[in-house]
């Protein structure tokens, strides 16, 4: 039976609902890996994003982390447990350092003028998490591109879905192109609410980028096992529930954090199980 970390369960369970319960839908072994490294990036995760943010501990994970590699235990279950990870299943270092610094850059990069821009952050935020996915479910090269497409739309919607609480921060991710594209000059609700069809506009224009990543993401389904698939169908089609609800009602994203509850999660991998193999 395998084990999980306690202090590595609590963090995950903590981060995000919708692959948190969806992660439990793998075989035991697959399970463990993937709570290893949700731990990882989580940790980093928050130390950027708590309030204030915390950048000398960042910096000091990082250091831990490469001092962990060079053969020096963290003594720390979530840096130990992802080195181990790393060189068991030879996920790339330029990956890691991709993910490092992405994190790093919300220390002081608040706003992104073009998509271009943003994805060099997409690539470090996201993109890199398919990867080592890819590699943890030991899936063929071929599945890569796939990964990475899967990763970045799923990021865009946490862009869309977390505006509110963004802008609270400092932080505005999606490009500034974007808004002026639709007239816009803000995504503050008080002006939104006077600009309400721009603002419906950009939304759905966002969610638009959104399903063209996740349909060349959805393309690599086809290397992935069927059993280890199921978890990963799932959470994808959360993504677009996510999506539809936010598109149906735009300021729904100023009410609340709009997320699928666990009833809904577990009926839809039920339906899921029971689609065709083919």
């Amino acid at each position: 039976m395998t084990v999980i970390d306690r202090t590595i369960y609590d963090l995950f369970k903590r981060g995000s609902k919708t692959y948190f319960y969806s992660t439990l839908f793998f075989p035991p072994e697959v399970k463990a890996r993937v709570f290893t490294l949700y731990s990882f990036v989580r940790t980093a995760d928050d130390l950027v994003d708590s309030v204030p943010q915390r950048g000398e501990d960042f910096f000091s994970f990082v250091d831990t982390y490469r001092e962990a590699i060079d053969g020096l235990s963290a003594q720390d279950p979530v840096i130990d447990g992802f080195v181990a990870l790393q060189q068991r299943f030879g996920i790339d270092q330029a990956w890691v350092d991709a993910f490092l610094h992405s994190m790093a850059l919300d220390l002081s990069v608040h706003r992104y003028r073009t998509l271009e821009d943003l994805h060099v952050y997409l690539y470090g935020s996201a993109e890199v998490i398919g990867l080592m996915m890819a590699r943890l479910l030991e899936l063929p090269p071929e599945s890569y591109l796939a990964a990475r497409h899967l990763g970045r739309g799923m990021q865009y919607i946490n862009f869309i879905r977390d505006i509110a609480e963004d802008s609270a921060m400092g932080r505005l991710y999606l490009p500034e192109e974007e808004l002026e594209r639709f007239g816009l000059d803000s995504l503050e609700p008080e002006y939104l609410r006077r600009h309400p069809m721009a603002f419906r506009e950009f939304i759905h224009a966002q969610c638009n980028h959104y399903r063209g990543w996740q349909a060349q993401g959805e393309a690599g389904y086809r290397f992935i096992p069927w059993r280890m698939r199921l978890p990963i169908i799932t959470a994808s089609d959360m993504y677009a529930w996510t999506a539809r609800r936010i598109e149906h009602d735009p300021f729904v994203v100023f009410d609340k954090k709009v997320r699928p509850s666990v009833p809904r999660l577990v009926f839809r991998f039920a339906a899921n199980s029971i689609r065709p193999t083919a």
